[in-house]
C-alpha cells in the first residue's frame, strides 16, 4: 500500500510504532495466579516462535492506545455530515437505559413471565413504529435495514404466492435507490427492472405507467428518495402499482424527514422498514448493532416476521406472549431482534413524544435547506428545488477545473470535517451527498459550510492544494488502486 506519512514523534502513533517500542523486560501487566489446572500446549506443529511480541510498561500501553482512538473521527467529537447515513448525535442516556441490568442482562430464552417489563416494553414499541408509519402492526424481529428489505420482499412474494399468481415476479425500482434494494429483490426471487428518474428527481410516471404489466410484484421506494427529494406524486405511483395487482414497499431509512409530518400507510404504502439506527437513537456505523423493524398495513399484516408481542389478560392482569401471524414468512435471525437497540428506540420516543418527534423531522429539514441555500452559488445542486433532509451537490463545475469530488472531500479533512457521501446517488455526475441531521447547531454548519466555500475558491485559484490533500492528516492519500490491487495489511519490523 503505497502512502505517506508526517515524521512520527514520540507521541504520534504510526502502524509500526507500538511494535517498534518493546525493550526486553517491561511488563504493562501482572497476571493472577493460574487458578485452574495448568493444561498440556497443543502439538509442536501448531506452535510458533517467531511472533515477536513487543514488551512495554503499562503507562506506554495507555497513551499509545489512548492516542490511537483521538485520530478516530468521532460524533462525539466532530461533524459528521455522510449523506443518507444520518450520522447524528444520540442521547447518551438512552445507551444507560439499555445497558440497565434488566435490559442487558435478561437472557433472551428467559420465559414469558420472567420477562414481562420487556415483552411490555417491546409490545409498546411495535404500537409506536406502527403509528409512526401509519401501519397496522409492526415486526421487531428484523436485526437491520437490509434484512427488513428483505423480509418486506419476501412478505409481497408470499402474498402473491398465496393468491395463485405465481407468475408475478417483476419488482420496481427506481434508479436512485440504495443499493441494497436490488439486492434484496433478487435474493426474494424477484427480477428487478429500473424506473428512471425525470428532470425533477421523481419518478418517471410514463415509465412506471409502462412498466406496471400483468406481471408486477410490487415496487421498492425510498422517501424521501436518496436524492433528498420527497417524491411529489407518491399518491399517484402507489395507485397506479396497486392498480396493476402490486404491493408498494417503502424505504425508511429517511424516515427522520417525515417524522410527524406525514405517514407512509397514509400515502398507499404497503410494507415499510424502519432504520432505528439511523432515526431512532442507535448508533450508526461500525458494522452495527442495527435493527430494521417491518411495519405493515391489513394486506400483509398476516405475512410479518415472526415473533410479535401480544397482550393479553390473566387473572384480571395484564400479561404479555410471544405471538406468530398466521401466514409468517418465518423467523428471519435467533430470537426476537436486536434488543439493546429495541431499548434505546423505546427511551427515545418517549423522552421525545409526539411534538419532540415532529421537532426532530421539522430540524433536519431546516438544517438540509439552509445549507443548500448557502451552497447553491458554490456548487451545482443535482436538483434545484427544496431538499428533505439532506442535500445532493455536484462538484461538476470544479471538474471543469480539474478537482474532482473525490478532491474536495479529501480537502474536507484538512478543514477538521468528515467527508460527505461521495458519488452517490449514481445518476448524480460527482455527487457530493450532505446530510448535516437535526442535531447540529448553526455555528456547526456555518463552519462546515466557510470550509466547503473556501474549497470552492481553492478548486479555482489553487487547484494542485486540493487535488493533493489531505494535507494535515497523519496519513496522506493513498494510491487507492494499488491498495485495493496489493494490500499490504502485515506490520514488518524495521531492516
Amino acid at each position: 500500500m503505497t502512502q505517506t506519512t508526517t515524521s512520527p514523534s514520540p507521541n504520534t502513533p504510526d502502524r509500526a510504532l507500538l511494535m517498534d517500542r518493546g525493550v526486553p523486560g517491561r511488563r504493562g501487566i501482572r497476571l493472577p495466579n493460574l487458578d485452574v489446572p495448568a493444561q498440556p500446549l497443543p502439538s509442536a506443529d501448531l506452535l510458533r516462535d517467531d511472533l515477536p511480541l513487543p514488551e512495554l510498561s503499562q503507562p506506554e500501553v495507555v497513551r499509545y492506545f489512548t492516542r490511537l482512538s483521538q485520530l478516530n473521527y468521532s460524533i462525539d467529537t466532530q461533524f459528521y455530515p455522510l449523506g443518507s447515513c444520518t450520522m447524528k448525535y444520540n442521547p447518551k442516556i438512552n445507551d444507560q437505559v439499555a445497558l440497565l441490568p434488566g435490559m442487558a442482562n435478561l437472557h433472551p430464552m428467559a420465559p414469558a413471565q420472567a420477562a414481562q417489563g420487556a415483552l411490555k416494553l417491546m409490545h409498546r414499541l411495535q404500537q409506536y413504529l406502527a403509528d409512526a408509519a401509519g401501519m397496522a402492526t409492526a415486526s421487531l424481529a428484523t436485526m437491520a435495514g437490509a434484512q427488513g428489505e428483505l423480509a418486506g420482499v419476501l412478505m409481497i412474494h408470499a402474498y402473491h404466492q398465496r393468491r395463485g399468481e405465481t407468475d408475478r415476479n417483476l419488482m420496481l425500482i427506481p434508479d436512485s435507490a440504495h443499493g441494497t434494494n436490488p439486492a434484496s429483490a433478487a435474493m426474494g426471487g424477484f427480477t428487478v427492472a429500473a424506473i428512471p428518474s425525470d428532470a425533477r428527481g421523481n419518478m418517471d410516471i410514463v415509465a412506471l405507467r409502462e412498466a406496471a404489466g400483468p406481471h408486477l410484484a410490487g415496487l421498492m421506494l425510498t422517501l424521501p428518495s436518496t436524492l433528498g427529494l420527497f417524491e411529489n406524486n407518491i399518491l399517484e405511483i402507489c395507485d397506479i402499482v396497486h392498480r396493476a395487482g402490486g404491493l408498494v414497499y417503502g424505504d425508511g431509512a429517511n424516515m427522520n424527514a417525515l417524522l410527524g409530518q406525514a405517514k407512509f400507510g397514509a400515502l398507499g404504502f404497503d410494507v415499510v422498514h424502519i432504520n432505528l439506527h439511523k432515526t431512532f437513537s442507535t448508533p450508526h456505523g461500525g458494522g452495527g448493532p442495527g435493527a430494521g423493524p417491518v411495519c405493515a398495513g391489513p394486506t400483509l399484516t398476516p405475512f410479518l416476521p415472526a415473533p410479535l408481542v401480544e397482550r393479553a389478560s390473566a387473572g384480571g392482569k395484564e400479561a404479555y406472549h410471544f405471538t406468530t401471524p398466521a401466514q409468517t414468512i418465518g423467523k428471519v435471525g435467533a430470537f426476537h431482534g436486536n434488543f439493546g437497540v429495541l431499548v434505546r428506540a423505546y427511551a427515545y420516543i418517549r423522552a421525545l413524544g409526539g411534538e419532540g418527534l415532529r421537532q426532530v423531522s421539522e430540524d433536519a429539514v431546516l438544517n438540509a435547506n439552509y445549507l443548500q441555500a448557502r451552497l447553491r452559488n458554490a456548487y451545482d445542486l443535482a436538483y434545484d428545488r427544496l431538499c428533505m433532509h439532506e442535500v445532493v451537490l455536484s462538484a461538476g463545475r470544479q471538474k471543469k477545473q480539474g478537482v474532482k469530488g473525490l478532491d474536495i472531500a479529501k480537502r474536507l479533512l484538512d478543514y477538521g470535517f468528515h467527508a460527505p457521501t461521495m458519488y452517490f446517488p449514481l445518476i448524480v455526475d460527482e455527487a457530493l451527498m450532505i446530510e448535516p441531521t437535526e442535531t447540529e447547531g448553526k455555528e456547526t454548519l456555518d463552519a462546515f459550510i466557510d470550509a466547503m466555500l473556501a474549497i470552492a475558491t481553492e478548486a479555482q485559484e489553487t487547484p494542485d492544494l486540493v487535488r493533493n490533500a489531505p494535507h494535515a492528516t497523519p496519513v496522506s492519500r493513498l494510491d487507492e488502486a494499488r491498495a485495493a490491487r496489493q494490500p499490504d495489511l502485515r506490520w514488518k519490523a524495521k531492516a
